[in-house]
């Protein structure tokens, strides 16, 4: 049976207060909710990507340039022990008297290699009475001696060296220590 009004027959349809339309409507804002709240997802998921993408960037660029950096940290640690040999031929050659040549051609081949490494940032760590620091420093004694304070370094035994702020091979010394009474 057909409603009617004063104009003719009603649409069940286009009445306002039709059961129809109000579930159809809470279909539609439920449904509307729905991707609203998948896009909102979505859209954290994305910046959540973005945010991981950068870190993975600045990551790998951090990476690249330490390697870059460090790349020469091998050769370095092979040439030390040739600057240790170089330095002991000159000890040695300073005591006898007939070394002079020898010493002083020693001296300006070792003065060129320092040069070198200084030249690829490798430098040497200065430790003679400064405080002992086990990050610099590899102490293979510790003796008394008034002319030092307690825990800081009286004798380099080998020196160490750094490659930028990485310690490449530490300093082997003797660590001052309290007197004993």
């Amino acid at each position: 049976m057909t409603k009617h009004d004063e104009k003719g027959p009603v649409d069940p349809l286009a009445d306002p207060a039709s059961p129809m339309d109000e579930a159809s409507d809470e279909m539609i804002s439920n449904e509307a909710a729905e991707l609203r709240s998948q896009l909102d997802e979505a859209k954290e998921r994305a910046l959540r990507l973005h945010a991981d993408w950068e870190n993975y960037r600045k990551r790998a660029r951090k990476e690249l340039e330490d390697e870059r950096r460090f790349a020469d940290l091998s050769l370095l640690t092979d040439l030390l022990p040739v600057l240790d040999n170089m330095q002991r031929a000159i000890d040695a050659a300073s005591k006898t008297p007939d070394g002079s040549g020898l010493l002083e051609g020693f001296k300006l081949v070792k003065q060129q290699l320092d040069n070198v490494l200084a030249q690829h940032h490798c430098t040497k760590i200065e430790s003679l009475g400064k405080p002992f620091d086990p990050h610099l420093h590899e102490a293979i004694s510790q003796m008394a001696d008034p002319k030092y304070p307690p825990g800081s370094v009286m004798m380099v035994v080998r020196d160490g060296f750094q490659l930028h702020e990485r310690v490449v091979r530490p300093s082997q010394v003797i660590v001052s220590a309290a007197p004993e009474g």
